[in-house]
């Protein structure tokens, strides 16, 4: 096999016989669903390639290699009869520069589309009974032209714009009044962008263009231009669509057993691959009435190119392609309200939830809608940093979720950004933490969390103060998707650990712990103690506490359990430690390995 990591041509991966995921079957239900559609999905998730398969299917110029393209796959069987009946235009969005005042944008904007135009023109040369005329200061000029040109062929226009949003988004997600106004000049009132779909859907109307499919990230662009493009179908939430990008589980592990072959690995191999890339990049659902969950396509080849070469996993689980999301966390986070969001974000058991998704708002919305989660969830949803489950509140609401580990890292990032810009202090975290995974030794990441860490946790507006704000607090320092697989709250059995992090099969040959940690928390108030009190406390004063030493009883029964459940699980190859940690208020932190 060959990987096409990076790739998003389908006539070269086709014609140069590399790896793809079939999904032409899904044609006719595109026809099917209009001739006008937007489809939206995270950065790097397959929109892509799905356009370049449009563009090679509808394509008049590609008749004669419609065999060669496409036979052995789904559509090739059963081809519909619009198979290789368009000229076909593909606009990039991603490709237009969001730099300098919005006339250099403009300009950029105009120049873009003039070279597609132009590049139409040389490629359909043979087919145009006229010249298309370039207007340099009107790429929509350039395109009326263009379409008038096609009138006279038997054929219409097909067009595909990738990643409409793309450069708007880039400026809207900018710092300062100067973004925020550099946004509105190209989306309200005759912005370029705007009158760009304003002619779109001009063109709709009997003059040549006979099907559009956009692609974008969220929807929040195209309300801000919908009275100039508001015929569009969006059909990203509709649940024959959920996987039209991404790939499913069981074509993920077919994938991992054909590796495991060539490698000359054992068969078991394969599972302990499948294990690895569903923990870390499976969980992604687009569609409530699904349950088909996904994994990342970028981040599923990222593993499986790199397993294939060197017969071994990836040392980094995140891709650095898809690391540029943690920029839109951190955007969300800026917002009034977001770093709340954020942190809700990694609480299993009260996740966040919201009515519906705003699939029609624009940046005014966004923008000045403070601590209102709909808005800023529902960009999380889009940027596919949190996604929908199939289950729902006992008021109906939708619940979201961090999809999977790489996910989680990038949160936890955030949060320590927040709680630890200083360097000193994070070169301090990563001495304690790899202390604890190599030794078990607690004592300086407690020192830490006691001395530092607590104090900037408890200035936060946080939502909660009990043993899940201690377990956040925890995670965020020992969270490590390079050495562990890193649950917080497994199912085993019919009980929930707390936080379990199981040293990664490729890594055991490091001295690493795996480790199994229970927390429990005491309220000073409620239990008639101060601060000032338990600060003064040596630890076997705090230990022997009435409400602390219960705390600690409870625990000891509860990691009892865990931990048979665990070793069972992996068959006594763990290298196991447990721990009760009790929060004494958010002051002294007691102990105990068992």
């Amino acid at each position: 096999m060959k990987f096409p990591y990076g790739s998003c041509d389908f006539y070269d991966i086709i014609t140069d016989g590399y790896f793809y995921m079939d999904r032409t079957d899904r044609i006719p239900l595109l026809e099917d669903a209009g001739k006008h559609l937007v489809f939206l999905r995270p950065r790097r998730f397959g929109k892509s390639l799905l356009l370049s398969v449009l563009e090679n299917y509808y394509d008049v110029a590609k008749a004669d290699e419609f065999g060669r393209l496409f036979g052995r796959l789904a559509i090739g069987k059963s081809p519909t009869e619009t198979r290789n009946r368009y000229f076909v235009l593909k606009w990039d969005f991603s490709a237009v520069s969001p730099q300098g005042a919005p006339r250099d944008v403009e300009r950029n904007l105009h120049r873009y589309i003039n070279g597609r135009i132009e590049k139409f023109s040389v490629y359909y040369q043979d087919r145009l009974p006229r010249d298309i005329r370039i207007e340099p200061d009107d790429a929509m000029a350039s395109f009326q032209s263009l379409l008038t040109a096609l009138q006279h062929t038997p054929c219409k226009l097909c067009l595909l714009i990738d990643e409409y949003d793309n450069f708007a988004n880039e400026i809207m997600m900018g710092s300062g009044k100067m973004s925020e106004e550099r946004y509105k000049s190209l989306v309200y009132g005759e912005g370029c962008v705007k009158a760009v779909f304003k002619v779109v859907k001009a063109a709709r109307a009997g003059e040549g263009l006979d099907r559009v499919f956009i692609t974008g990230v969220s929807p929040v662009v195209m309300s801000d231009i919908t009275s100039g493009h508001n015929i569009a179908e969006n059909i990203s939430m509709l649940p024959e669509f959920n996987d039209l990008c991404g790939f499913r589980e069981l074509e993920v592990a077919e994938t991992l057993e054909r590796i495991v072959r060539e490698c000359d690995f054992p068969a078991e191999k394969a599972g302990e691959a499948a294990d690895m890339m569903r923990k870390f990049y499976n969980g992604y659902l687009f569609c409530p009435r699904s349950d088909d969950l996904l994994y990342n396509p970028t981040l599923a080849l990222y593993f499986m190119k790199a397993f294939q070469k060197y017969c071994e996993y990836p040392d980094e689980m995140l891709d650095e392609n898809l690391a540029m999301d943690r920029g839109k966390i951190s955007y969300i986070s800026s917002l009034p309200g977001g770093e709340r969001l954020i942190t809700d974000a990694l609480d299993e058991h009260e996740p966040p939830n919201i009515q519906r998704f705003a699939r029609r708002f624009g940046v005014e919305d966004m923008l000045n809608a403070p601590r209102d989660t709909t808005f800023m969830a529902s960009l999380l949803f889009y940027f596919g940093v949190l996604t929908v489950t199939d289950k729902r509140t006992g008021m109906g609401n939708l619940i979201l979720r961090i999809p999977n580990l790489v996910t989680r890292g990038l949160y936890v990032e955030r949060i320590q950004e927040i709680l630890l810009p200083d360097f000193a202090d994070k070169d301090e975290v990563r001495r304690a933490t790899e202390h604890f995974y190599q030794t078990g030794d607690m004592q300086p990441l407690c020192d830490f969390m006691e001395q530092r860490y607590f104090k900037a946790f408890d200035n936060r507006d946080l939502r909660w103060i009990n043993e899940l704000t201690v377990k956040t607090a925890f995670l965020t320092l020992l969270f490590n998707d390079r050495f562990y697989i890193t649950d917080s709250e497994p199912e085993l059995g019919r009980t929930y650990a707390d936080l379990v992090m199981i040293v990664r099969p490729d890594m055991r040959q490091y001295k690493l712990l795996d480790i199994l940690i229970e927390f429990k928390y005491v309220p000073l108030g409620k239990n008639k103690l101060t601060g000032k009190q338990v600060r003064a406390m040596d630890m076997t004063q705090l230990a022997a506490l009435k409400p602390v030493a219960k705390k600690l009883a409870d625990a000891r029964t509860s990691l009892a359990e865990y931990r048979r459940k665990l070793e069972d699980m992996y068959s006594g190859k763990l290298r196991l430690h447990s721990y009760v940690v009790v929060a004494v208020g958010f002051e002294r932190l007691v102990r105990e390995k068992l």
